[in-house]
């Protein structure tokens, strides 16, 4: 396979990042709700006769609305985002069965790459280059949890299904134009390792390596994962990666998130991202916290010093982004700490075992 980054680019990206913090785009999917789009704008010509439903296959329109995907892209872009994201969250075979689509999984991951690439290249400048995350979500299914709660040991998906899943999307994503991978919304840190592990394998086979993002996300206030590690126990599990960074999104707003970010920015040696809902969502399912509120929470947080990356998830729009963007000017990226040597594991709960100063009376050589 004949596939490698761009070394200027890469370059512009790791000088970006240790400048300014950089700011990722809002949520792609409610953009497209307010499109109020049909079933037939989701099939298109090309699959009007796909059997099934396939309205909600948000992934599905970078082929047949590309232009409204393109048109998604380049708002967040004038907000001031300097990193989009690929509309490819669903685009592995394990979601996209859902819609019966496993086999237009690579040209998904593509063409969403590729639209975002354009948009990228079309907003960029010397002194603003513009970048591409391409991303992998969580698929629909999770290896650590039963789907049955009277057999605790069913599984509906092991590690290498996950593992060819993700392998089949990034190298798409890669050919399309990423610059990055963002592994996102980790709800199930075993998922998480399946594609980081199919990110090493591909990497080793191209023989070359592009940055990866791991973002987690906390699914209520016990401050958890859904398959159940706190924070620390979740950044010690993806550090071995040596992440381009490491981060939070989802699930919850910027008041109840808070916390677990400052925590990530304390124990992490890597970048920190953060891209919060925009708010809690309401009885109707709805995201109510403006662009003003929102950006004065995170506005905090980066003058606390907590955050390298910033940027919105669900109920986010190109409004939230650009008052976010103006926020992020005003302040200095987090400084990522050196670690003291620690043997560092996790399970559902982290464990430190600090290494002794060798040079402490009856200390152990590190």
């Amino acid at each position: 396979m004949s596939l490698a980054p761009d070394p200027h680019r890469q370059a512009a990206l790791s000088e970006a990042l240790a400048q300014r913090i950089l700011v990722l785009d809002g949520a792609m999917g409610t953009e497209i709700q307010l499109l109020k789009l049909e079933e037939a704008d989701y099939r298109g010509e090309r699959f009007a006769d796909a059997p099934g439903d396939l309205k909600g296959n948000n992934d599905l329109l970078v082929l047949t609305q590309p232009k409204m995907i393109r048109a998604i892209y380049d708002s967040y872009l004038v907000a001031g985002a300097d990193i989009l994201e690929s509309n490819s969250f669903n685009a592995t075979r394990l979601s996209q069965s859902d819609y019966g689509l496993e086999d237009a999984v690579p040209e998904i991951n593509y063409e969403a790459a590729r639209i975002a690439r354009e948009a990228a290249e079309a907003f960029s400048t010397p002194e603003r280059p513009r970048f591409v995350a391409g991303v992998l979500g969580p698929t629909s299914r999770t290896a650590s949890i039963s789907p049955d709660v009277s057999d605790p040991g069913k599984r509906n998906v092991d590690f290498e299904e996950l593992r060819a899943n993700y392998r089949e999307s990034t190298e798409a994503l890669l050919r399309g134009g990423s610059d990055l991978i963002l592994v996102e919304t980790v709800f199930d840190t075993l998922n998480a390792k399946a594609a980081l592990f199919a990110l090493d394998e591909l990497f080793e086979d191209l023989g070359a390596k592009w940055p990866v993002m791991v973002s987690g996300t906390i699914t209520d206030l016990s401050g958890r994962t859904l398959s159940g590690q706190t924070v620390e126990a979740f950044f010690y599990s993806v550090r071995h990666v040596q992440p381009f960074s490491v981060g939070l999104n989802c699930a919850l707003g910027p008041g109840e998130l808070r916390a677990y970010v400052a925590e990530l920015s304390r124990i992490a040696d890597a970048p920190v991202s953060a891209h919060p809902n925009a708010g809690l969502p309401n009885e109707l399912g709805c995201y109510d916290l403006g662009p003003e509120e929102m950006a004065a929470h995170l506005e905090e947080w980066m003058e606390a010093g907590l955050l390298n990356i910033v940027g919105g998830c669900c109920g986010t729009r190109p409004e939230h982004v650009a008052r976010i963007a103006e926020a992020a000017a005003r302040h200095k990226p987090r400084p990522v700490p050196a670690l003291k040597p620690a043997l560092r594991l996790s399970g559902l709960e982290p464990f430190v075992a600090q290494v002794e100063d060798a040079e402490t009376p009856g200390g152990a050589a590190a």
